[in-house]
């Protein structure tokens, strides 16, 4: 029998049915260049082999700025080319400090380098809300998507100490709802949690934060960062294969045995299901 090089890769075995991209729901969104390097040769490795399940690819903490735009030009390209789509990552939080003339100049920067979409954050600046959603729609009218985050620690972001961000507090998360709410009403869909607050940087996970939060906004709008595998496990014994994750580019693999339901760890493995209902029927001739 000949061997044909088409199609998955043992695929007379069941695995859970997705939603092919482009996803509204079990969206992966990985970690780019920030604590590994990443170049274009690196990338083609990952989506060549997994990027069937990867939806979105973050460039965190401005590592674009220190990168010749041939490079960045070349990563955006290359996502383009397996249906990935790009985001910027919270670095507006820097460009915001030097002015509105600075944002729309980073705002073109984006857009002819090919962004997809730039996300909004005010983890360690205080700003209002009213100016964040103008920012919002400024993002909208250079013909950029917008991915706000919301969070409930201050400081969040920057991979600070739990004892420094343990002197901040914690935001009632009424304060996030709120903020999260006001985007969906400009026509945003989806809204990045921190999680700093919440699953990292705590003695303790705050798992009632996260109940209130998919209460008020509703699990198809969120997507959760996901710090570790402990986390992202914990999401989907919770909410299923189909919560929408943030996780580093190295965990990729894991994440998706585990969405798809082929490996787990002894209490996930053989539990995480989806049911879909039976195939449509092909129209008839």
């Amino acid at each position: 029998m000949d061997l044909k090089l088409s199609g998955r890769c043992c695929e007379f075995i069941p695995i859970n049915r997705r939603q092919r991209k482009p996803r509204t729901r079990g969206i992966t969104e990985i970690r780019g260049p920030y604590y590994t390097p990443m170049g274009r040769r690196y990338l083609e490795d990952i989506l060549s082999t997994v990027g069937e399940y990867v939806d979105i690819l973050k460039f965190a903490g401005g590592s674009f700025a220190l990168m010749p735009r041939r490079a960045v030009k070349e990563i955006i390209d290359l996502c383009h080319e397996y249906d990935v789509r790009v985001s910027t990552g919270g670095f507006i939080e820097t460009v915001l400090r030097y002015g509105p003339d600075m944002v729309d100049q980073y705002l073109e920067e984006c857009r002819l380098l090919g962004f997809d979409i730039v996300e909004i954050s005010r983890g360690f600046i205080s700003i209002p809300e009213d100016d964040m959603v103008r920012l919002a729609e400024r993002v909208m009218q250079f013909g950029l998507k917008v991915k706000p985050e919301v969070g409930v620690q201050f400081g969040a972001g920057g991979a600070t100490a739990a004892e420094e961000l343990a002197v901040e507090g914690v935001m009632d998360p009424m304060v996030a709802i709120r903020a999260a709410k006001r985007y969906l009403d400009l026509g945003v869909d989806l809204i990045m949690v921190e999680s700093e607050g919440i699953t990292e940087s705590v003695r303790q996970w705050r798992t009632d934060i996260v109940a209130k939060l998919i209460d008020g906004i509703g699990l198809e709008h969120l997507m959760f960062e996901a710090a570790d595998p402990a986390v992202f496990t914990w999401y989907i014994k919770n909410f299923g294969p189909e919560v929408n994750l943030f996780v580093d580019h190295s965990q990729i693999v894991e994440l998706e045995c585990l969405r798809s339901g082929i490996w787990g760890t002894l209490s996930t493995w053989g539990r995480v299901l989806t049911y879909k209902g039976p195939e449509p029927e092909s129209p008839k001739q």
